[in-house]
Formats: C-alpha cells, structure tokens, sequence
C-alpha cells in the first residue's frame, strides 16, 4: 500500500475533530446520567427540616408533626408527668436510654431539651406500627398499672411518657429522638440539631 497522495496534515485534523465530537457526545450523554442520581426536589422537601409552632399546645396535649415521611409526637409535659417519669424507672428495659436512638444532647432520663416538652419518632421499634398516645391512669384495656403513655396495638409494646419501653415488651428500645432545636421558646426544627443552631 502506497502512502503517495495521502494528506497527513488533513488526516491528523480529522482524527482530532472525531475525537472532539466522541468526547462532546460521551459528556453530553453522562451529564443526564448523572443528574439522574441527584434526588428530586420532592425528596429534597421530604428530608427538609420542619418548623413546629408549640405555643398552642396545652399541658398534658400532644400534636402529630411529620418529618421525613414519620409521625413525630410532640408532647407538652405537665410537672405531675415529670414527677411520675421517675417512679417508674424500675419497671423500664432502658431507663437511661443507654441502648437507645437520641441526640447526645437531650437528657437521657427525660429524653428531651427542655423537660416539658418531648419529641419522640412515633413508630414503635418492634416492628415499625404507630403507637397510640394513652394519656389516661388506669384504663380498664391496660390495667390499674398504667399511668399513662404509648401503647402499640400491633404486638403490645408499651411505652411511658418519656418514650422509654417497658420491660419484657417485643420493642426491644426506647422510641427514638429525632434531632431538633428550638428556633425561639414558640418554634421547634425537627430535622436540625441543636448544637448545629
């Protein structure tokens, strides 16, 4: 094969235009690519911090936020609630929420920042039901025993009022506590740590 006639001047400037248009083409196709990774906008708001305005919550009342798709319990402790939290340590598989899923900087004891106030995932650690908010003493469905708390129908965890599991309960750990800070004495961020604020 003879290399007369053959222009390599033209032939280096096609090879290098071929290059060119394959790597313009190779970046135009993984750009799409990749931008598929990123989450939607939809899941962006699902992980979004949410506000919760608590002034209107009276003592003993609790409201239902929700984050990330999960009903968070915020509960508006009165001080004869705090008082009984203690009382019951005896009857808790964790009562120091030593095993449990919280924040370094609520207290493990009443699982909270401020002590009237409590936050707490509402899904039972069992097996994922919701638990029910049973405020009442002595209900005649959860015996003479009972001094308020959270109840799961699904297998029949019980929970006190601070989240903490009863002993010998299918849940095998305290409700969990999800990160959150206080905006001003009226607004909670769920989804926020407090030592980020």
């Amino acid at each position: 094969m003879s290399n007369d006639g053959v222009n390599a001047g033209r032939r280096r400037f096609l090879v290098a235009a071929t290059s060119v248009v394959g790597a313009a083409g190779a970046a135009g196709a993984a750009i799409p690519f990749l931008g598929s990774w990123a989450p939607s906008a939809r899941a962006k708001a699902a992980g979004a911090p949410v506000r919760v305005n608590i002034s209107k919550i009276e003592p003993g009342q609790q409201i239902v936020a929700e984050w990330r798709g999960q009903p968070v319990f915020v509960l508006h402790r009165t001080p004869e609630i705090m008082e009984g939290l203690k009382k019951l340590e005896p009857s808790l598989a964790d009562p120091g929420s030593k095993e449990s899923d919280q924040p370094t900087y609520v207290n493990p004891e009443e699982r909270s920042i401020k002590p009237e106030l409590l936050l707490v995932l509402g899904v039972c650690t069992h097996l994922g039901c919701a638990p029910t908010f049973r405020p009442e003493v002595a209900p005649a469905d959860l015996g003479p025993e009972w001094v308020g708390g959270y109840f799961c129908a699904c297998h029949g965890s019980r929970y006190d009022l601070a989240g903490r599991v009863y002993k010998s309960q299918p849940a095998p750990l305290n409700l969990p506590v999800p990160p959150h800070s206080y905006e001003s004495d009226n607004i909670v961020i769920i989804g926020i740590d407090e030592e980020k604020v």
